[in-house]
């Protein structure tokens, strides 16, 4: 095993001595190939220290000198990166351009090596040259760090990721020029101890490098590398073997014929040729554990993969040398890698191996270990690499069947039916290898034999056998499909399968058993069909293809077969198994896959005949539906007017239904016969008769038989006496479904009457009203019925039945009244959203097992999709889905995507009506609540938790674009206010509103609302509120309390969740995560208007730097001019300050003199400072003009006049929302509080006046001298840069004041009122607040 040291990113190359493996990875036997040509010992040149480069071949003297290569000219030393272009534009002829390179080598290596060494650098993408004074003065560490400062990686891409045209083909010429280049080298460079010890320190140090190109690229370099000395080594060996055999012969000579002079060559040249292997040893060694050892794991998954497909190619390529243990192990180590395509990778590497038998042998540890992860990867989540697993496992079959067990063949066996056709192809291959391959010896002698004894027979029971013991019945076509193409012969020999059915069985023979007949069946119908349409089933494939010229002959040749077999043996089997109803179902498919042609041109017409009088006795004993619809699909394949034989079918078809439609008839008018009860045998002929009809009447239209008035009879009469059995009027109702939509057809497809439009519309009103009618009956599986087809009808006959320029059908246009629409969501309401226990109307009386609850909830879904299509297409009114959406939550799992995707299709046809449909149904949820538990319910209960995570699951479906939805949400809270507050306290104001708990529920909408939009809604809510309900805090007023701070977070701008928490009436709640540091402390009012001096140096000496806020970067913004505040608008701190620690207080004149020392102090270092501050004032005038974006926004409203004027337009019926959008909204953090006062905010909050009115300049000055020189100011927007923005926010709050109320390590915050700037100063240099303007 090779060790994995590390490897210095200049190393130096083993000695001669130390050229072999490490011990446990010894190459054994390793042999050469081609012989060195002109190089002997004498030939290798010693490698060069650091003062010697660029000393060595020719020099500069010669034209192929330091400045020119290949006749290009070089400046200073930088070479002009012909390489790197040579291989991007993918030119063909490699071998010259590494043939021009050698040349250039031969006469400067160092020019040639510099040249190299800028190629692999400008392949990684890096813009960095490696110059000629680098290449000799730095070490390879030192120039990779130099490139890698150069390296620009702002687009994160570079050449091997690169899209487009040009880079196309750069991978592939770049591996290929590093192969064409070492191959053209083998015989003499790389073994000058310098070309290749240059190269693979770089690509070394590169692929241990930090960054991903460079990384990337050197490392698919340095196995590209590998790869190719891997083949110079192993034509090496051939080529010591072939010496080692020439001097053994030569040896074995008598003494006489024995050439000495030949012994002596033969010996030289073996010596030379294990001297070169020892060296290209001792190069891939050092690639192995310098780059592969290490990269094999990289974060990357590219690079990876790259590994792993080139060790690969190396155990194949040279199996003597790396087809062991020691290697293999990596492959099986990277099989658990989290990434499909280095998985992938590894069982491909795996493939090439286990392909070639003769490495088996070497393979079986490795098998053993690594078996189990294989066969658990046929599952994996990647279907690229469960399919190559898979196929793994096939060759790992074929190379030995013992190494598989029976469990491990099963895991594979199932997945033939997997959904994803490439997984279940290769497991249909893996099975027919595994079961269908192999043949007996005795099987030699009947491979010409025909039907029931060909060799085949065995095969197709065994795949019945197969297909029964799987227990996936109903996936026949799936288990076909996925071995047609490697059991294409098998699944074609209908022959040998209709001997089967047909045929006696042979002496000593088993026969088939029914269900194994049946089985035979229906894979035989599959194959059939899989030939006839050349396409997979349904669930596989994203459709039909188009198919080849070869395809469509061999398809065409295949219909050809299977017609002239069934159409003589078809009649035959329908004979047989007459009496089955699913051997019969599945045969009856036959005809369908028919060239009917063959008929007339293969003069078959009495094996038709024979046909159709089958097909009519089939009728004539089955009343299964399934059986009777096989009938009537046969019957339309077959009557097809392009074929000779449609008036033979047709004729056979018309008798058939004169004598079904008389028979009807005669025995309805016995059965509905007054004054007689009807009795079982009647009900049984008319029902059965009844299902005939309506079979045929689904695929074939019998509008001339009139079999609208004999339903129409019937169905009356049911609702008149109410005793009619449920089946007849299910398949009554069904039978005029049919005749209404024929009719409808005919008038469609053809030029009609005002009479046939009349008649029609009249016939599908009756027909509406039957099936309303039944809506209350008393049998669930009636209800079922007439609600499907009334709700198919009114979809049918709605204003969609005019699209398409079909304007002349207008009078059939139908709307359901109210009294309809309210009947059928009743039914949705009683028969869908139930519980699974109280379902017993599907089960008829059978076990409850998990089947009948799958059949029963796929009912009721295609239940309540048909009244939910309604509803998306406005058939009915879409605030009917009010009850709908409101069961969103309790049926989740059963109806989730139904009743979300029409929420989806609502919205996209009204989003107001859409908006207030949900609040509807949140109201509904909220009354019976009500109606359960009364007014005063828990707001913690269950009921109420959940009807808000309705709320909240409904605000998420509207999506993250709010311009989109900004209309409905307005509206959507319009209706929830004026619901809240509709049903007043008859207690009088000072009790709550019935309905106020809702805003609760409603606030979960309010995140969707726009910033300006928000303002408005609570301007809306203050219309409702009285002056008393805005003081009150207990606990039932929390709802408006938790609506009304919905809407001001954030309503007017990024700082309004800071400056709403301070409340004009003493509010103090406040969010833990903007809880003020330890190091400040609130100032009472009183204090700060008696003794600001005291207070400035009671702050000197206690107050300390705040946690949140670090030392910022100098900046300087400038706003516009202020506005002077009025008294009533100033605030208290938003930040009150508690002291870290308690000094001892000081007395009256200590305070005094303290205070005056302080005034003192501040007028001197006014003087001084003054100057340079207001100099950087006016340098700092113009940073706000250039900033895109600025904080405060136009659209925020901060005066009365402008609340005044919208509350003009507004009125308790609409909200109209008329503020712009903002066009440079840029989304901001916000700090949060738990509760705002949001009175204050209504008023003129002098906040926003500050943001809108006031011109103010930042300034920070150094703590050591407050002078110009150290006074500087941050470029860019304060609302870009999170330190900078939560400092002036600490600034607003003290201008507010007018005061400093921040200490920020050594400096301090300070405005001063006389030229409004704000400073940071040393604590020592305190401005007097008392001097404002």
């Amino acid at each position: 095993m090779i060790a994995a040291p590390e490897i210095p990113t200049d190393f130096t190359l083993l000695q001669e001595s130390e050229t072999h493996f490490s011990s446990d990875t010894d190459f054994e036997d390793i042999e050469g190939k081609n012989q060195k040509q002109g190089k002997g010992k004498t030939c290798k040149k010693g490698k060069k220290g650091p003062a010697e480069k660029g000393k060595s071949g020719n020099g500069g003297g010669k034209p192929g000198g330091p400045n020119r290569m290949n006749g290009h000219h070089q400046q200073n030393g930088v070479e002009n990166m012909m390489l790197f272009e040579v291989v991007k534009m993918g030119k063909s002829a490699m071998q010259s351009v590494v043939d021009d390179w050698i040349e250039s080598y031969k006469h400067d290596r160092d020019i040639a090596l510099l040249d190299l060494i800028n190629f692999f650098i400008q392949c990684s993408g890096c813009k960095g040259v490696v110059t000629a004074e680098m290449f000799r003065h730095m070490q390879n560490s030192e120039i990779i760090r130099k490139m890698t400062e150069e390296f620009d990686e702002d687009s994160g891409d570079y050449p091997l990721t690169m899209a487009g045209p040009q880079w196309k083909k750069f991978k592939s010429s770049f591996c290929e020029f590093i192969g064409v280049l070492v191959r053209q080298c083998q015989y003499s460079i790389i073994y000058d101890e310098y070309m290749m010890d240059t190269v693979i320190s770089l690509l070394t140090g590169l692929s241990d490098s930090q960054v991903r190109a460079f990384r990337h690229t050197s490392t698919l370099a340095a196995m590209k590398l590998m790869t190719a000395l891997v083949n110079v080594a192993l034509n090496l060996s051939i080529n010591m073997d072939n010496t080692q055999r020439q001097y053994e012969a030569e040896r074995n000579k008598i003494i006489g014929k024995r050439a000495n002079d030949r012994l002596e060559l033969l010996l030289q040249k073996r010596k030379e040729l294990q001297e070169n292997q020892d060296e290209i040893e001792n190069m891939m060694n050092a690639i192995f554990k310098g780059v592969f050892v290490h990269r094999y794991r990289d974060a990357i998954a590219e690079i990876r993969a790259i590994c792993i497909e080139e060790i690969g190619i190396w155990m194949k390529m040279y199996s003597d040398a790396f087809l062991n243990d020691s290697y293999l192990k990596y492959v099986g180590w990277t099989m658990h890698d989290k990434q499909g395509e280095v998985r992938l990778k590894c069982l491909t590497a795996l493939q090439g191996l286990y392909y070639n038998k003769e490495l088996n042998s070497k393979l079986e540890l490795f098998t053993s270990r690594f078996k189990d992860r294989i066969v658990s990867m046929t599952l994996d989540k990647e279907y690229d690499v469960a399919v190559q697993a898979i196929k793994l496992l096939t060759l790992v079959l074929q190379s030995s069947e013992e190494v598989l067990t029976a469990e491990d063949c099963e895991n594979v066996y199932h997945l033939v039916y997997s959904a994803h056709r490439p997984v279940a192809v290769a497991a249909g291959e893996f099975l027919y290898k595994k079961l269908f391959s192999r043949r007996d010896p005795e099987d030699d002698g009947i491979l010409k034999r025909r039907g029931r004894q060909s060799p085949n027979a065995n095969l197709v029971k065994t795949l019945v056998f197969f297909f029964l013991e799987s227990e996936l019945h109903e996936h026949a076509a799936y288990l076909v499909d996925s071995m047609w193409d490697c059991a294409t012969d098998l699944l074609k020999d209908w022959e040998c399968m209709n001997s089967l059915l047909l045929e006696e069985p042979l002496n000593g023979e088993e026969p088939l058993t029914d269900r194994q007949e049946s089985a035979l069946i229906e894979i035989m119908l599959c194959t059939i069909r899989q030939a006839a349409e050349c396409h997979p089933p349904v669930g596989r494939g994203t459709g039909k293809r188009v198919l080849t010229a070869k395809e469509k002959k061999t398809q065409l040749d295949d219909r050809t077969k299977i017609t002239e077999l069934f159409a003589v043996a078809l009649p035959q089997l329908l004979a047989k198994y007459s009496v089955d109803a699913e051997k019969v179902t599945n045969l009856l498919q036959l005809p369908q896959y028919f060239d009917l042609e063959i008929y007339t041109t293969g003069r078959l017409e009495k094996h038709l005949d024979a046909l159709l009088r089958q097909i009519r006795d089939i009728v004539e004993k089955h009343t299964d539906i399934d059986v009777l619809e096989a009938c009537s699909k046969t019957y339309h394949a077959l009557c097809n007017e392009e074929f000779t034989i449609f008036n033979r079918v047709d004729i056979a078809r018309s008798q058939l239904i004169d004598e079904l439609a008389d028979k009807f008839n005669r025995l309805l008018e016995d059965f509905l016969q007054e004054g007689e009860e009807p009795d079982e045998d009647d009900a049984y002929q008319v029902l059965s008769t009844l299902k005939r009809i309506t079979a045929f009447h689904n695929a074939h239209d019998l509008s001339r038989w009139d079999l609208f008035g004999c339903n129409y009879k019937l169905l009356k009469t049911g609702i008149e006496n109410g005793d009619m059995p449920e089946q007849i009027v299910i398949h009554a109702l069904q039978c005029t479904h049919y005749v209404i939509l024929w009719q409808l057809a005919k008038i469609t497809e053809s030029s009609s009457t005002k009479e046939d439009l009349l008649r029609l519309k009249k016939q599908m009103r009756v027909f509406c009203q039957i099936c309303q009618h039944y809506l209350t009956n008393v049998n669930t599986a009636v209800k079922e019925q007439a609600f499907t087809i009334l709700c198919d009808v009114l979809m049918i006959f709605s204003h969609q039945i005019m699209t398409g320029g079909r304007d002349m059908l207008e009078p059939l246009v139908y709307t359901p009244d109210s009294s309809l629409q309210s009947e059928l969501l009743s039914f949705i309401l009683d028969h869908v959203f139930i519980d699974q226990d109280d379902d017993n109307n599907s089960a008829d009386g059978q076990q409850d097992d998990e089947a009948s609850k799958i059949e029963a909830l796929h009912k009721r879904r295609n239940l309540l999709a048909a009244f939910c299509k309604l509803i998306v297409y406005t058939v009915v009114e879409m605030n009917t889905a009010a009850d709908i959406f409101k069961q969103y939550m309790k049926y989740y799992n059963d109806y989730g995507d139904i009743i979300k995707e029409t929420m989806s299709k609502t919205r996209q046809i009204d989003k107001i009506q859409c908006a207030k449909t949900l609040i509807l149904s949140l109201q509904q949820l909220f009354n019976e609540m009500i109606q359960e538990n009364g007014y005063n319910f828990d707001r913690s209960s269950p009921t109420f938790s959940g009807i808000k995570e309705l709320a909240r699951r409904f605000a998420l479906t509207f999506g993250l674009d709010q311009l989109k939805t900004r209309e409905a949400i307005a509206m959507l809270h319009k209706d929830g206010i004026e619901f809240a507050f509709k049903e007043p306290n008859p207690q009088g104001e000072s009790h709550p509103p019935l309905n106020l708990a809702f805003l609760d529920i409603l606030s979960e909408f309010s995140s969707k609302l726009l910033r300006q939009d928000k303002r408005t809604v609570y301007v809306y809510l203050e219309k409702f509120m009285t002056f008393q309900m805005s003081l009150r805090r207990e606990d039932v007023w929390l709802p408006l309390m938790s609506y009304r701070n919905s809407l001001l977070a954030g309503g007017d701008d990024d700082t309004m969740s800071v400056i709403s928490g301070i409340s004009s009436r003493g509010s103090t709640v406040r969010n833990k995560k903007t809880k003020p540091a330890t190091g400040k402390r609130k100032v009472p009012e009183a204090e700060e208007s008696s003794s600001s001096d005291s207070m400035w140096l009671n702050r000197e000496q206690t107050m300390h730097t705040p946690v949140m806020m670090q030392t910022p970067q100098l900046t300087s913004t400038i706003m516009r001019e202020p506005k002077r505040l009025r008294p009533e608008e100033s605030y208290m701190g938003v930040y009150p300050m508690q002291p870290e620690h308690h000094q001892a207080p000081l007395d009256y004149k200590q305070q005094e003199e303290a205070a005056r020392q302080q005034q003192e102090r501040a007028a001197m270092n006014y003087v001084k400072l003054r100057t340079n501050l207001q100099h950087a004032i006016r340098r700092g005038t113009s940073l706000m003009e250039d900033d895109e974006e600025p904080i405060v926004e136009d659209v925020m409203m901060s005066s009365e006049g402008r609340i005044e004027d919208l509350n003009e337009g507004m009125d308790f019926d609409t909200m109209d929302i008329d503020l712009p959008p903002s066009k440079n909204r840029r989304e901001r953090m916000e700090l949060k509080p738990d509760f705002f006062d949001p009175a204050s905010i209504m008023d003129e909050s002098p906040f926003l006046t500050l943001c809108s009115w006031y011109k103010i300049t930042l300034e920070i000055t150094s703590c050591s001298k407050p002078a110009e020189d150290s006074t500087t100011r941050l470029p860019g927007n304060l609302g870009q840069l999170g330190g900078i923005w939560k400092t002036v926010m600490y600034f607003f709050t003290a201008l507010l004041q007018r005061e400093p109320v921040l200490v920020m390590g050594e400096r301090s915050l300070k405005y001063c009122f006389k030229c409004k700037s704000i400073y940071f100063v040393p604590v020592g240099l305190c401005f007097s607040s008392n001097e404002s303007d």
